[in-house]
């Protein structure tokens, strides 16, 4: 089994910590649909400014609100305003189906506005059998 990235929000702001809370990270699930990242999923959230790692799962919150919120333990990895990194997993039985694969990328502005949207591609290239490139899907519909 191979761990690959599926999905990733990069450079999303926290936007509240809530330490008394059971757990989890709570996500604008406009935000998440549009990154196939779904409730309950696990993710990882990798912070920019400490260089914490942790793991977690994902909530919905309000659609719209743009929310990032660290809660229970997760709570004291971050704080209001750090960048972070939510990177959903898949697990892949055979290399050969990093081709079929295309992970969502979204990048943000300090206000989580959605500022690109990026796509990874795995291919065969005469050179390699797996090569890679990063394509921009921001003036694409999605």
């Amino acid at each position: 089994m191979m761990e690959v990235v599926r999905s990733k929000l990069h450079g999303i702001h926290v936007t509240d910590c809530e330490l008394e809370y059971h757990g989890s990270i709570t996500l604008d699930p406009i935000i998440c649909r549009q990154a196939h990242i779904y409730p309950l999923e696990f993710v990882y959230i990798w912070n920019k400014n400490n260089g914490q790692r942790i793991a977690t799962y994902v909530i919905y919150g309000e659609p719209g609100s743009k929310c990032c919120v660290l809660n229970g333990a997760a709570a004291r990895c971050c704080q209001r305003g750090d960048p972070v990194i939510v990177c959903a997993s898949e697990y892949l039985s055979d290399k050969s189906q990093l081709l079929s694969l295309r992970p969502q990328i979204l990048t943000f502005d300090r206000e989580n506005n959605i500022v690109e949207h990026l796509q990874y591609d795995v291919f065969s290239s005469q050179d390699f059998p797996y090569d890679f490139r990063i394509t921009s899907l921001s003036d694409k519909p999605s």
